[in-house]
């Protein structure tokens, strides 16, 4: 009886997913024709997967040069001199104290210190014992602490409770040091999101970081965390917070791209079919997000965010120029999502930008055709 019931799972397996395969078959021939290799990315003058840089989404020569005195030198000078430099309201301080944060974080990963050996990111310790009323080392550090609570500790155990607790002081003592930097407060969405803030307590929250940055592309990508179904919202809220941001975007504001994040975040764990990627849902935060590119300032430093989620979502939806037109822009930096998701950010970004490579050749594409 039971070589019968295995035998009735077999073929009924074999009948679900037999279209699947013929589907996806089907697609890497006309993705791939020929051969796998038949199309080639360097032709296109785009970087080896080993040289793509996982630290940031886009370019930011000024951070990198820090980035690399800092860990050199062990000095954090050059860190502080940089962000009292950069202005408070904008989004490029966001992501700044984030490439901070986590270059320390990482660091500590790699160097947890022992007896005879310095742990990593001490520059950020003596930062903060040296300058304590300095506002982007507390700023720093609070995203540090952010940033440890969920690489390193379980949500919702006492060990995450008691770092978040931290970082939520640390968050507080940057707002003090510099009240109208929305940045302190954007980094408390991801403690709300963490410690379940109740309703109200998450809405006053919300309400200071419109007071000051109304249009914070940053601060909205991590309010929609807060709204997904995974954490204290669901598929319709998080739709419904999205929309309505886009829907009062001004003109040149990123937030219009915001759905299409929105349904990044609740994706089917899987998904084999090209044609969901064409859907109305999908097809409509595509085309929102396209138009945000297109109207967006191009030195807005959150662009890249989207060009970066929009190459994932055209090359399943095996939009093929468009997603070239998408890596000509960003390709080089791969810090963002979907790839950094991954255990390998870069090989997951040269892997689609493969797929796109030969999906555009296939239908006629050529270095030639492609803006410069």
């Amino acid at each position: 009886m039971a070589i019968l019931w295995l035998l009735m799972a077999l073929l009924m397996l074999g009948v679900v997913l037999l279209p699947v395969l013929r589907r996806r078959r089907g697609t890497i021939e006309r993705v791939h024709p020929g051969h796998p290799d038949a199309a080639d990315p360097a032709d296109y003058g785009f970087l080896r997967q080993e040289e793509l840089d996982v630290r940031l989404p886009g370019p930011d020569e000024d951070l990198l040069k820090v980035l690399e005195l800092v860990q050199r030198t062990r000095d954090y000078r050059a860190a502080a001199q940089l962000l009292a430099g950069t202005e408070a309201e904008g989004e490029l301080r966001w992501q700044r104290v984030q490439s901070l944060a986590g270059a320390a974080a990482l660091e500590l990963q790699q160097r947890p210190g022992g007896v005879h050996e310095t742990p990593g990111g001490q520059w950020l310790r003596v930062w903060r014992a040296e300058q304590p009323k300095d506002a982007g080392g507390a700023a720093v550090h609070a995203e540090f602490l952010v940033q440890q609570a969920w690489r390193t500790a379980t949500p919702g155990t006492n060990e995450c409770r008691i770092i978040m607790e931290e970082a939520r002081n640390t968050c507080a003592e940057a707002a003090l040091l510099a009240p109208g930097d929305p940045v302190p407060y954007v980094m408390e969405l991801s403690i709300a999101r963490g410690l379940a803030y109740p309703p109200a307590e998450f809405e006053q929250l919300w309400r200071k970081i419109l007071d000051r940055a109304p249009h914070h592309m940053g601060a909205h990508l991590a309010a929609l965390h807060h709204w997904c179904e995974k954490w204290h919202g669901s598929r319709e809220q998080a739709y419904a917070f999205a929309e309505a941001a886009a829907a009062r975007a001004p003109r040149g504001s990123l937030l219009a791209a915001l759905p299409l994040f929105a349904v990044f975040e609740h994706l089917p764990e899987v998904n084999l079919v090209a044609g969901f990627y064409r859907s109305e849902v999908v097809t409509k935060a595509i085309h929102g997000a396209l138009h945000a590119v297109h109207e967006a300032d191009p030195d807005d430093p959150t662009l890249p965010h989207v060009r970066h989620l929009l190459i994932f979502f055209l090359v399943r939806a095996e939009r093929w120029a468009e997603a070239m037109d998408q890596l000509v822009h960003v390709d080089g930096h791969v810090g963002a999502l979907p790839w950094t998701l991954s255990q390998d950010p870069a090989a997951e970004f040269a892997l689609h930008r493969a797929l796109a490579v030969a999906g555009y050749e296939a239908n006629g594409g050529s270095p030639a055709g492609l803006p410069g």
